[in-house]
């Protein structure tokens, strides 16, 4: 059985979900403790932490029965599938046709395949997800115009400031997330872009690649106070702009070269998770705004892409008949793998039988084996294809007979 379990922008708000987090994650792991877990794909971004499960212990369903977070969702069988296809082809995103997501879906996969824990049936179900998404986007125009969290964030900025001409801008956070704010932001024909990072070496590679100016992280005091923009998408688990840094970096400047920030308008978007930004910010007249604040872009975006929507939803329930069909195909496989198995036992029981009733003077030995072998292929072909045929018909009940009469008579005779 496939279960998903999640927390995301739909359920909470941003606040909200840096707790729940926590509350995922031990569901998670007292799952995980419990049961036998064949397989897990966790998915995490600036909007939504995921954990796909794959597991033949069926008392899983129990415990997700008897948990009763009401911010958590948890989904099984087809319903944990429809959600996937619909996340990879962006229509659970809060900017509708965004392409972030499907490359997190990819990374996310490898994620599970290096540390160990992707398996055949996940292997399988997120391959076809990651088609999914991709034959949304050729099929259809749901990314039409490459919109996406960083230049909805640009966007928000443009609402409070005006034209970002001649403006200042700080991006904390040379990552994926960070990268795309910045290049929607190089188009605005900036003043200047100055892009941090604890890992120095990736702020220079961005700021290259936007004409921009990389600055070492612990330097950010300098900027702060000076900046008329700052967006902050970085990993990190706590808080690294609050109220009193940016007021000791703006009493700093105002000392060492008699400038002073205190009245300078600064908006900030925050769009990492857990958030960068303490709320406290807002004090000292800082418009500080955070993945919440671009629901309201998102809702645009998604009125103006109902059409889009649909046909990408016919193609998920076309992909989805595929991938049934699929799963079916591998669960006979391992049936048949179990079957040629207990006729090769057979046989081999059987030819040594046989062969103690014969003296290999002629070459009896390697007649009988070849002459048993010979009947089981033979007789293992129908088998094989009619079982195949009627997984293709969706003929469960033929499918279970074939399961219990041939896998469940293996006494020796």
């Amino acid at each position: 059985m496939i279960f998903n379990i999640r927390v995301d922008y739909k359920m909470v708000d941003i606040k909200t979900m840096e707790i729940v987090y926590n509350d995922l994650k031990e569901l998670f792991n007292n799952i995980r403790e419990k049961f036998q877990i064949n397989e897990y794909v966790e998915i995490s971004t600036c909007n939504r932490h995921e954990f796909y499960i794959h597991s033949d212990a069926f008392a899983i369903e129990n415990v997700f029965n008897d948990f009763t977070n009401e911010n958590i969702v948890i989904e099984s069988g087809e319903d944990s599938v429809f959600h996937l296809f619909r996340m990879s082809s962006s229509l659970e995103s809060m900017i509708v046709g965004e392409d972030q997501i499907l490359g997190q879906i990819k990374d996310s996969k490898k994620k599970a395949e290096k540390e160990g824990h992707l398996g055949k049936v996940l292997d399988t179900l997120f391959t076809k997800a990651i088609h999914v998404g991709q034959e949304v986007r050729s099929k259809t125009n749901i990314n039409k115009g490459h919109i996406s969290m960083g230049s909805a964030a640009v966007d928000l900025a443009e609402e409070y400031l005006g034209d970002l001409q001649d403006k200042c801008v700080l991006v904390i956070g040379a990552g994926k997330m960070g990268a795309l704010v910045a290049k929607a932001l190089a188009e605005k024909n900036l003043k200047a872009i100055f892009v941090a990072n604890r890992t120095y070496y990736k702020a220079t590679k961005l700021a290259e690649e936007l004409n921009g100016q990389a600055i070492f992280f612990d330097d950010l005091y300098k900027y702060l106070p000076i900046s008329d923009v700052i967006i902050s998408a970085t990993g990190s688990p706590h808080t690294i702009i609050t109220k009193s840094r940016i007021e000791e970096a703006t009493n700093k400047i105002k000392k060492d070269t008699n400038k002073d920030y205190t009245n300078h308008k600064i908006v900030i978007i925050d769009i990492a998770n857990p958030r960068d930004v303490s709320e406290d910010v807002k004090e000292i007249g800082v418009n500080l705004f955070n993945i919440d604040d671009l629901r309201g872009i998102a809702e645009k975006t998604a009125n103006e892409r109902k059409k889009e929507v649909k046909e990408a939803e016919n193609i998920i329930n076309y992909e989805f008949d595929l991938l049934k069909n699929s799963f079916k195909i591998m669960e006979i496989d391992n049936i048949l793998a179990s079957l040629r198995s207990s006729m090769e036992n057979i046989r081999q029981r059987e030819a040594e039988k046989a062969i103690v009733k014969l003296a290999d003077v002629d070459g009896s030995i390697k007649i009988i084996d070849n002459l048993t072998n010979s009947i089981v292929n033979k007789i293992f072909f129908d088998i094989s294809k009619n079982i195949k045929k009627a997984a293709c018909n969706n003929d469960e009940d033929l499918i279970r007979a074939a399961e219990i009469f041939f896998l469940n008579n293996n006494e020796d005779n």
